[in-house]
């Protein structure tokens, strides 16, 4: 990766995009993408980021389905409030953009912290949701990258303020490059880092970052899991993508939430790292098409979902330590909770 790669303009704050829309829900403004006409795609990113990170695979999808990219609360060109920036208060958010745009029911699509957020959405919405698409999700297991730790223990806010004094961005930069240049698997994300780096020095948006990052993440990694929950997805057509070089979040966690989630799917991306749908845009586009295009929409029953709780409880296997929970719950012999309908 040639130095002028990393050459990554601020993203704080963002400039207006007249294709961008805006809804005020709760009294604070959310921005979106929306393109295209068809089945809903809901396509949410991960922390730090905002919208701009599906758009070189918006078009292609736009083709033939209603694509709609929200910039989370506290992300990109939303309010940044002080404010509930939990994955639960996410999924509340997404059902309520959703529900303001007369949108019933989508395929919902996670990136990072965002597939947290669309497996929470499925938790808590079941009947919103068609599919679940999630890459290189959050809420696995608790291994993550030392800097998201860092960053989440206590008082390292205290720290990132220093990023405003000349030459420490300048520094911070420099580290990206040399990464880059070494080849590590860091280095490999260097450009897509870089852009979330370059947004920490503005106030508004770091304190909405630190905020988001301590609801999922403390000193000693991730502290929720989605694993004693995934039976519940047997029924929801579901796609895991995940880049085999990814150093943020290990593809050792896309291993286990594959074998966690009943039905569900396993692409991976040899070359890539965290962003595998911005490395391989063209084959990513190409992976979800086909997804979408080989399932069923998934229905909800009440009686199952009740049915698949009350069974989960006596027959998903201990996950191990609270500190390792590398084991993923065995599938309750159980109607499904969500059962497979004509596709849509």
């Amino acid at each position: 990766m040639s130095m002028s790669l990393l050459k990554v303009k601020s993203v704080a704050p963002l400039p207006e995009d007249p294709s961008m829309q805006y809804r005020m829900v709760h009294g604070y403004r959310r921005a979106y993408l929306r393109a295209g006409k068809g089945p809903v795609l809901l396509l949410i990113h991960g922390i730090g980021a905002c919208s701009d990170t599906w758009r070189e695979i918006i078009p292609e999808l736009a083709r033939d389905y209603t694509v709609i990219a929200p910039d989370l609360l506290g992300h990109g060109r939303s309010d940044k409030p002080r404010a509930d920036y939990s994955v639960a208060a996410y999924a509340n958010a997404m059902r309520d953009l959703l529900s303001v745009l007369d949108i019933e029911r989508a395929t919902v699509v996670g990136h990072s912290l965002g597939g947290g957020v669309a497996m929470q959405l499925a938790y808590q919405y079941p009947e919103r949701c068609e599919r679940l698409v999630l890459v290189s999700t959050g809420g696995v297991c608790p291994e993550v990258h030392p800097l998201l730790r860092f960053i989440a223990a206590p008082n390292a806010d205290l720290v990132l303020p220093l990023l405003r004094v000349p030459g420490i961005r300048e520094l911070g930069h420099l580290v990206f490059e040399l990464q880059a240049r070494l080849g590590t698997d860091l280095g490999r994300d260097a450009e897509n880092l870089l852009r979330i780096f370059d947004a920490l020095p503005d106030t508004t948006a770091r304190r909405a970052f630190v905020r988001t990052l301590r609801s999922v993440v403390d000193w000693r990694g991730q502290a929720i899991t989605m694993l004693d929950r995934c039976y519940l997805t047997r029924g929801m057509p579901t796609l895991l993508v995940w880049g085999e070089r990814d150093p943020i979040i290990p593809v050792k966690h896309g291993r286990i939430a594959h074998e966690a989630m009943p039905g569900s799917r396993l692409e991976l991306f040899k070359d890539a790292g965290h962003f595998p749908h911005q490395t391989e845009p063209a084959r990513f586009a190409a992976v979800l098409r086909e997804f979408l295009g080989s399932t069923a929409t998934s229905s909800y029953s009440v009686g199952a979902w009740r049915e698949a709780l009350r069974r989960g409880q006596l027959e998903t296997r201990t996950l191990g330590s609270s500190e390792h929970g590398l084991r993923a719950p065995a599938a309750p012999a159980v109607a499904p909770a969500a059962t497979a309908s004509a596709a849509g």
